[in-house]
């Protein structure tokens, strides 16, 4: 449970816009992956590896600290590629901080053992059954080590909370049922869903894809109602997990995914989300850059300023300030939105 404190700093930050506090900070400990994706450009840059010291942990300690920091998201890449991924959580657990991490799965079973004891919970990628999720993440086996590496975290520890996530996109979407039952096959606690992004520069990508890229993943507009009727399909059948949680998302939210492409196609507006993210979260990567979400430009680098400056300095500021996320076309077509109110506490089961 946050503090009366905490809370205040939170409500301070929406109205003046000041980083008070930010209770969820997103680190991105190295930049390669083991998965090379369809739908992501991060592995086309393996070569060019980087990856946070443990001396720039150290240094954010004491940013995290002051600003309260209730959660650490560990994305990447693969953070488990980084020289020293379970040192780093040691830094980050000295201040209790809940540790979450992102993983796409194929190093699971190999450090199942020190995962249980140095992270709160996963949240692993699928993106469809065995032969599906292989093709997607364009590795042999990776559906395999996937569904070994969730097993033995439950062999070492029976509660142990992995979760997944899936993009859904022109190569997956008439499997979506599929998806559902193979995540509860391969025992993840919930499942949840977004769409595929297809306009940011997110995802290590220099420029915006050209149209030609994102027609490979866009659901096409004729098959539109399809995706509708998968959808309906859906909700109707599995009322019981989302009466559950088991899938994340409510069936209004699911129903955006089918707007949201619509809208990629000039059918409907992009549909409107609630989202604070700039007020509740700051991105870490690699290199040190500091971003406002995924999606915006960097507002600084902890290797020039200390994060709260980089959070707080002029032009992260502007940025708060003058943002209109109505009007703004790269929050209008975000995928991942985040809201989190002042009084909610970001760590899951709090």
């Amino acid at each position: 449970m946050q503090s009366l404190l905490h809370t205040y700093r939170r409500y301070r930050t929406l109205k003046d816009d000041v980083i008070h506090a930010l209770p969820i900070a997103i680190l991105m400990p190295h930049s390669s992956c083991n998965c090379r994706c369809v739908m992501c450009d991060i592995w086309k840059d393996n070569k060019n590896a980087k990856e946070l010291t443990l001396s720039d942990v150290e240094q954010l300690m004491g940013s995290l600290k002051k600003l309260g920091t209730r959660q650490v998201l560990l994305s990447g890449g693969e953070a488990l590629l980084h020289s020293n991924f379970f040192r780093l959580c040691d830094i980050l657990h000295t201040q209790k901080i809940h540790i979450t991490l992102l993983s796409t799965g194929l190093l699971l079973k190999k450090h199942a053992a020190a995962l249980v004891d140095s992270v709160d919970d996963i949240i692993v990628s699928l993106d469809g059954n065995e032969a599906l999720h292989n093709s997607i993440r364009n590795i042999p086996g990776a559906f395999e080590k996937l569904a070994e590496g969730i097993a033995a975290l439950r062999s070492i520890r029976k509660g142990f909370p992995v979760s997944g996530r899936t993009v859904i996109h022109a190569l997956n979407y008439r499997e979506w049922p599929a998806i559902i039952d193979t995540a509860a096959r391969i025992g993840l606690d919930h499942i949840s869903f977004l769409p595929a992004d297809v306009s940011s520069t997110a995802f290590n990508r220099e420029t915006p894809w050209d149209s030609s890229r994102q027609q490979e993943i866009l659901i096409p507009k004729e098959q539109l109602p399809v995706l509708e009727e998968i959808i309906e399909y859906i909700i109707q059948r599995y009322a019981a997990e989302f009466e559950s949680h088991f899938i994340a998302e409510s069936p209004d939210k699911i129903r955006k995914i089918y707007s949201y492409y619509a809208a990629q196609h000039g059918l409907v507006a992009f549909p409107w989300k609630a989202c604070n993210a700039p007020w509740v979260s700051a991105v870490i990567e690699a290199d040190g850059t500091v971003r406002p979400c995924f999606f915006h430009e960097a507002t600084g680098n902890i290797h020039k300023e200390s994060l709260e400056e980089a959070v707080n300095g002029e032009k992260a500021l502007q940025f708060r300030r003058e943002l209109d996320m109505s009007r703004n076309a790269t929050c209008m077509k975000c995928v991942c939105s985040l809201y989190l109110p002042p009084f909610a506490d970001p760590r899951p089961g709090n």
